[in-house]
Order: C-alpha cells, then sequence, then structure tokens
C-alpha cells in the first residue's frame, strides 16, 4: 500500500504498518484521481501533499506514532514551561528544543512532544536537526496544528 510505504519512507521503518491499519479508508482527489487523505472511522489520519509527496499528519496520527512507535524518526522535544503555548498552536522556537532525531531534515514533517513524550503539536522544521541544537534564536518548527487548539 503506497500510503504505508510514504510513512515508512519519511517517519523510519515500520511506522506504515502501525498508522494505517487495513481498515483505512483512502480519499482520491477529484480532480487529479490521486491519493488525497488517509481516514480511519471517519477522523483524518494524514494528507498526502501534492507538491512533494510526503504525509502531512493530524494529531491523532501524531499520537498513535508516540504512543505505538517511539522509534520513529520524526519527535522534537520541547522544555515543558513551554509546552502550553505549543500546544495551542505556537511555533516552536529553537532555544526551547530539548532534543531532536538526528534524521530530522529541514522542511520535514515533525512531532513535538514535552518532555514526558505527550504530543503538544505537529508541524515543519525550518531548520535541520544540526541547526536546530547549534542555533539559539527564531523558530525550529512551524506548527501547523496544535493538541490544545480551540
Amino acid at each position: 500500500m503506497k500510503v504505508r510505504a510514504v510513512a515508512d519512507y519519511q517517519f523510519g521503518k515500520g511506522v506504515g504498518a502501525k498508522l494505517f491499519p487495513e481498515d483505512i479508508e483512502i480519499q482520491l482527489s477529484p480532480r487529479t484521481g490521486r491519493i488525497r487523505y488517509i481516514n480511519l472511522n471517519g477522523e483524518r489520519l494524514a494528507t498526502l501533499r501534492p507538491t512533494d509527496g510526503r504525509l502531512s499528519l493530524s494529531i491523532k496520527a501524531a499520537q498513535t506514532v508516540a504512543q505505538n512507535i517511539p522509534k520513529a524518526k520524526c519527535f522534537v522535544t520541547v522544555q515543558n514551561d513551554v509546552s502550553q503555548y505549543i500546544a495551542k498552536g505556537g511555533d516552536v522556537f529553537a532555544v526551547h528544543v530539548v532534543a531532536v532525531d538526528d534524521e530530522v531534515g529541514a522542511k520535514d514533517e515533525v512531532i513535538a512532544v514535552d518532555e514526558n513524550r505527550e504530543v503538544l503539536a505537529v508541524g515543519r522544521t525550518l531548520l535541520s536537526a544540526p541547526e536546530i541544537r547549534a542555533f539559539k534564536t527564531g523558530v525550529a518548527v512551524k506548527t501547523r496544528h496544535g493538541s490544545r487548539e480551540s
């Protein structure tokens, strides 16, 4: 299944099978006929971006990955004292990052978690892992969805 292969490539081996069970619903783009949305029980898990063919995760999918696949290569850990701000949809600044997976590159899809491994947000990095570690200013992750957005 294509979406599983994309997930394995993007987040690490074995992520696709755990993230997308057999009973997922794949919604095609009416205009192009390509895969657009991946849903489970009517709830969106991910969107396949047409620009680069990669997945954008929902908060539900991020929680599934965080709970079931701790070795996935897509985590950015932030300080607990800024976790409320990020959970409400705020961007992650480089100075607040305490750990980042080595494989994370610029423009990669990541899951922001606090120091207790609670999912705070999903978004895209603006910097690579070595840059996030080296920089003390600027946005490291542009947040798309926070886990406590109202």
